[in-house]
């Protein structure tokens, strides 16, 4: 049964007054027994076919920027506030002008609809439930049609990569407007194939693809086979991407993204794209600067979820300076590694205005669909409200670099 999320009249509002505070409704019954999202990651392990886990799970090459992206929120020490009144603590925030229940969105994560039937439908409905933005990938199973349909009222983001053939990408921008999505997000960071040598291990395929290999693994994964595979396959024939370009002149397979994309191709979007613009992949501070003075909005401090280039360095670690270098011409988000609700706060306190979370809620809907993603989200906010208690602070505007340890140098 859908919950709206509901207004909590007997707290305080926001320091900027903007908004109303926010609360989501307690997750389903049958998810309670999950108490953390690597309890959810390791229930979505024994559910799914090692293949597809691992598609979602894993990095590339060696993994060393999927371990550094854990380490670098772990090893961010924070200090508590005593003596302080923090019983009417929100979560509660706002972004564009438009209120959220917490300063997260859903990041885009790719075939989300390979982890549970229609599962970019059940994560956009979640993510409407709860009041955060929920983002599309372009590399979806369901249409940007489907999506918009499902999450009526929700705050829906389109994320897209510049393909080299730009007329295929401009024509998912404007399916994307008409559809009514608030916000762009553009990725910059896959200018070339990443190596993931686990996939062609397992034997994983976009579209979907039965060898021998994988005939085994959904056989030894009965409740996917049932539950995910066999609703897709009869209603929509073997699992593909529904926005793949298309096959050029001599059949050969395209290529996901250009590796010849420019700041000129951004401001092509750019003139485009009317509503908010968020440019995604940045690890440096000059091009978080250009990205301000071509007329973005955001941007995303990213590695991908160390899926992309190994040993990259994480989010957290250049956060302070990209925030530095903008001040407030733009607003600054980060993900990679977001795990517990102290990630988002510690995010903030180093100054990020929002943190999207991928892996987190894909967990949660591989394991119980919109319940479980709705039950993700309901863990972080709850462990965010929690630490925020513990720092002192009782709104997002309070959280600031007090809330940190910074040994003295």
């Amino acid at each position: 049964m859908n919950k709206p999320v509901v207004i909590d009249s007997s707290a305080a509002m926001p320091a900027s007054g903007a908004a109303p505070i926010t609360r989501p409704p307690p997750s389903a019954d049958h998810m309670q027994r999950y108490q953390n999202i690597e309890e959810l990651r390791q229930a979505a392990r024994r559910r799914l076919p090692k293949g597809v886990f691992e598609y979602f799970d894993r990095g590339t090459m060696d993994e060393l920027s999927l371990r550094y992206n854990r380490t670098a929120f772990q090893s961010v020490k924070l200090r508590n506030k005593v003596c302080i009144d923090v019983t009417k603590r929100s979560t509660a925030t706002t972004l564009f002008g438009k209120p959220l229940s917490m300063p997260l969105a859903v990041g885009p994560t790719g075939a989300a609809g390979v982890c549970w039937f229609e599962g970019e439908l059940a994560l956009a409905r979640a993510a409407a439930r709860f009041g955060v933005p929920f983002t599309l990938a372009v590399l979806s199973l369901s249409t940007i049609e489907a999506v918009a349909a499902a999450g009526q009222g929700a705050r829906q983001w389109f994320q897209l990569y510049v393909w080299p053939e730009r007329e295929q990408s401009y024509a998912l921008v404007r399916r994307a407007k008409d559809a009514g999505f608030e916000a762009l997000v553009v990725t910059v960071d896959t200018q070339v194939s990443p190596v993931r040598e686990y996939n062609r291990r397992n034997g994983f395929t976009m579209p979907f693809f039965i060898n021998g290999r994988a005939v085994w693994d959904v056989m030894l994964h009965p409740r996917w086979a049932v539950g995910t595979f066999a609703p897709h396959y009869f209603k929509y024939g073997m699992p593909a991407l529904a926005h793949r370009p298309k096959p050029g002149k001599g059949g050969e397979r395209p290529s996901l993204s250009g590796s010849d994309v420019t700041w000129e191709d951004i401001k092509r979007l750019r003139d485009m794209w009317k509503g908010p613009m968020i440019l995604k992949g940045l690890h440096r501070a000059e091009d978080a600067a250009r990205a301000a003075a071509e007329g973005l909005d955001a941007v995303i401090i990213s590695n991908h979820g160390g899926r992309n280039l190994d040993t990259a360095v994480n989010s957290l670690d250049v956060l302070p300076e990209i925030k530095a270098e903008v001040g407030d011409k733009l607003k600054v988000m980060i993900d990679s590694g977001i795990r517990r609700g102290g990630d988002i706060l510690k995010a903030r306190a180093l100054g990020a205005d929002l943190v999207l979370t991928g892996r987190a809620t894909l967990y949660g809907t591989c394991v119980g669909g919109e319940e479980g993603a709705y039950h993700a989200l309901h863990l972080l906010r709850h462990e965010l409200e929690t630490d925020m208690g513990f720092t002192g602070c009782c709104t997002n505007e309070d959280i600031g670099s007090h809330v940190l340890w910074q040994p003295k140098r």
